[in-house]
């Protein structure tokens, strides 16, 4: 099974910014977050911890890889879709044309940016590759998991347009005997609500 974490907040979350590969720290909050995930995974039988490099994923997947004496393993497939020069705006900002555009076609990609199919692609070369019955912890970002999600439905990606993922939340996708996938659960973020936002 592989338990999608989605990162804790970041002070560009927080703001309602698009931050894709902007390579911003944890806020306060995430970093509290972050902890709490390693308290809640604490006693779970977890054989990896494999992160986005980014930071913000990285330092939640320390904290998590750290209760279980474990190194964290960087897969540059987890990394968040590349808004290209979108990165860093705040989603009102994006010209309402091009939001229809994306919402519509998996094959469009924000100007210097990565298509959702880019996005599927190496998602799906990650749990191929991931996948087994034991647990693996993989942080990563809303896009990616939103990705995981898609393909463990088999719908396609445009429903992630009408999905909602919260920061530090987890999404596992288990695996059935004949190897396919399915999702298990979905946008799970009770392991943070003590620590408020």
């Amino acid at each position: 099974m592989i338990a999608f974490v989605r990162h804790g907040q970041t002070e560009l979350n927080r703001g309602g910014r698009l931050q894709g590969r902007i390579d911003a720290p944890l806020s306060a909050l995430g970093a509290r977050q972050a902890a709490a995930l390693a308290r809640g995974y604490a006693s779970a039988p977890v054989t990896r911890v494999l992160s986005s490099p980014l930071q913000r994923a990285h330092a939640t997947a320390t904290a998590i890889a750290a209760s279980h004496g474990l190194s964290v393993e960087v897969d540059d497939r987890l990394i968040e879709l590349d808004y290209g020069e979108w990165d860093g705006l705040a989603l009102t900002d994006v010209p309402a044309a091009d939001w229809i555009s994306w919402r519509n076609d998996v094959e469009f990609a924000p100007p210097g940016g990565e298509r959702l199919g880019d996005v599927a692609a190496r998602v799906a070369s990650f749990c191929a590759d991931v996948l087994t019955d034991d647990l693996v912890i993989a942080v990563s970002h809303v896009s990616p998991i939103k990705a995981a999600v898609c393909a463990a439905l088999r719908v396609d990606q445009r429903s992630t347009w009408w999905m909602q993922l919260d920061v530090a939340s987890v999404t596992r996708i288990g695996r059935r005997p004949d190897g396919s996938a399915y999702l298990v659960t979905f946008n799970d973020a009770s392991l943070v609500k003590s620590v408020g936002n």
